[in-house]
């Protein structure tokens, strides 16, 4: 009791030692209250989480693990600034950590709602990957940014009313400017309306080879302004949703089979037989590779051209991705040069033919 009277009457800023002193022990029961209450209440959360089917609440409470600890850290010291309760009219330290609390307490609860946000996209997002259709895959990182934006929003909304600003008059401008701003965002406005048309269309997904009259390549990312692609050569490629949304897009990657278009062109001194033969085997090679689409293919000779016989082959092959298609073709290629050469046949190339007469032959001599 002695040593708290002698506290008492000591004083540093008008402050009485025995209110520091109380502070101090304030904020070491504070900071080992959050190191330790932190780790039983991780512990505990596993143990809970661990006996539910669902992640949701896995999801919940991780979210609010870091914002927890930072609450724990700033009541501890709330009360310790109370518990200094310094003079107000020589240093008005409560009222300013009361505005500060209110502020970091928006920012915490704003902090949480991030982090459920991302987690819960996380776990919608991988939920997506499981199912059939790709609308999700989208939809899932768009409502996430979107939700997102809205907080942004409604925290710098929030943080001015509790700083004194009128939030009523910010809003009667914005009605007032409103017509101002929508013709100054306008190209905004209409590239977000695109990312909804294309999400809505679905004329292509994350990761398919695209191809239009200006661009060709895979989409990497649709977001509010403009979609990312990704081009073959290694580029990155920026389209606004509002344009991309009015284009004519060939999706390469959403056909069922992909076509293969050729000709060859062997020599004019092949016989009639040796091109019956050509065109029958060639058309045995399509049928029994494995490769091929036996849906529909053709193999005929057609044409006559300057300086070949032209074999006409239009066949599918199963596999659309980029190298089992080139994969089909070449073992298909290879196998027509075997044929052709075990057929004794040439390819042919382009050539002219020049003719010599002997004049002298075919004309008198005079003498």
């Amino acid at each position: 009791m002695e040593i708290w009277q002698t506290l008492q009457q000591w004083s540093i800023l008008d402050i009485p030692a025995s209110r520091w002193f109380l502070a101090f022990i304030f904020l070491v029961i504070t900071l080992a209250v959050q190191r330790y209450l932190i780790k039983g209440f991780h512990h505990i959360t596993h143990a809970i989480t661990a006996r539910t089917e669902t992640p949701l609440d896995d999801l919940l409470l991780t979210a609010a693990e870091k914002p927890a600890s930072w609450l724990i850290l700033m009541l501890g010291v709330m009360v310790s600034m109370h518990a200094l309760n310094p003079p107000s009219e020589t240093f008005p330290l409560i009222d300013i950590a009361d505005k500060a609390a209110r502020l970091a307490v928006i920012a915490l609860g704003s902090w949480f709602t991030w982090r459920l946000i991302d987690g819960f996209s996380t776990y919608f997002s991988a939920r997506a990957a499981y199912t059939d259709t790709a609308l999700d895959d989208q939809l899932v990182p768009f409502i996430s940014k979107t939700l997102k934006i809205f907080l942004v929003f409604t925290l710098t909304l929030v943080l001015a009313q509790n700083m004194g600003y009128s939030i009523s008059g910010l809003i009667a401008s914005l009605g007032i400017g409103g017509l101002a701003v929508a013709m100054a965002a306008k190209d905004s406005i209409s590239n977000i309306f695109g990312s909804i048309m294309i999400l809505v269309d679905r004329p292509f997904t994350i990761g398919d080879w695209i191809k239009t009259k200006e661009f060709e390549g895979v989409v990497e990312e649709v977001g509010f302004r403009s979609t990312r692609i990704r081009t073959f050569a290694k580029t990155l490629v920026n389209v606004p949703n509002s344009q991309l949304a009015n284009m004519v897009i060939d999706n390469i990657d959403a056909m069922p089979k992909r076509r293969v278009k050729m000709r060859i062109g062997i020599t004019y001194d092949t016989t009639p037989e040796k091109m019956r033969q050509a065109v029958a085997s060639i058309e045995k090679i399509l049928k029994h590779h494995v490769g091929v689409d036996q849906d529909f293919s053709l193999v005929k000779f057609d044409a006559f051209e300057d300086s070949s016989l032209s074999i006409f082959l239009y066949y599918f092959t199963k596999s659309t991705h980029w190298n089992e298609y080139l994969q089909v073709r070449q073992e298909i290629n290879l196998e027509i040069m075997q044929t052709l050469e075990n057929l004794k046949l040439e390819f042919a190339f382009p050539s002219r033919s020049l003719y010599l007469h002997d004049m002298d032959k075919h004309a008198g001599t005079t003498k």
